[in-house]
């Protein structure tokens, strides 16, 4: 695989969940003594995109030492529709050649990973892949971002993943912090150090 070239691509973390599924606050519940969202902030923080975006809100743990640019979700019970069109927006105003979405409550996804989903981008979309589904992180070209600011709901990007290329996910790695479930299988895997 060629090597990464992350000129002119952005990143934009989805941080402005409301954690209802899990009782609230969920990006800021203790996994391995960080807060949820810390570990995939920190991982991609460490990866030199052109910029870091971060889609947040007023409870959304403090990513400003990780040199994040934050941007506030403009309602509070706004859709994560709104958040992808706030980010978005904001590479399309940096001049972004494409954008890399992750979400903050998948926090076992592996720098290696990121990393190969840009050598693997050919200008258009590439998604990640567990159990035959696609989905974030994904890295989508410039002349999807219309598309992306058009969404509406509370749906990510997923219909415009439908026939993108996938790299598959190591195992685990796609767990989705919804429940706190959810949180204690993460900590298990990253205890046991499959990830």
């Amino acid at each position: 695989m060629a090597e990464p070239d992350f000129s002119g691509i952005a990143v934009l973390l989805l941080a402005a969940g409301r954690g209802t599924r899990f009782g609230g606050a969920k990006l800021d519940a203790d996994l391995e003594g960080r807060p949820v969202a810390f570990h995939a902030a920190a991982m991609l923080a460490g990866l030199p995109f052109a910029q870091h975006f971060a889609v947040v809100r007023e409870d959304t743990p403090a990513l400003a030492p990780l040199r994040w640019t934050t941007l506030p979700l403009d309602s509070p019970h706004a859709p994560q529709s709104r958040s992808l069109a706030i980010g978005v927006a904001a590479a399309r105003a940096a001049g972004a050649r494409g954008v890399l979405i992750a979400l903050a409550d998948m926090p076992l996804v592996p720098a290696a990973h990121a990393a190969a989903l840009v050598s693997a981008f050919d200008g258009d979309r590439i998604a990640s892949g567990a159990g035959g589904q696609r989905m974030p992180p994904a890295l989508f070209g410039a002349r999807h971002f219309g598309a992306l600011e058009a969404l509406s709901g509370d749906r990510g990007a997923g219909a415009l993943l439908a026939d993108a290329p996938c790299l598959p996910l190591p195992p685990g790695a796609e767990l989705d912090v919804d429940r706190p479930e959810d949180l204690a299988r993460a900590q298990s895997l990253l205890r046991s150090g499959l990830l």
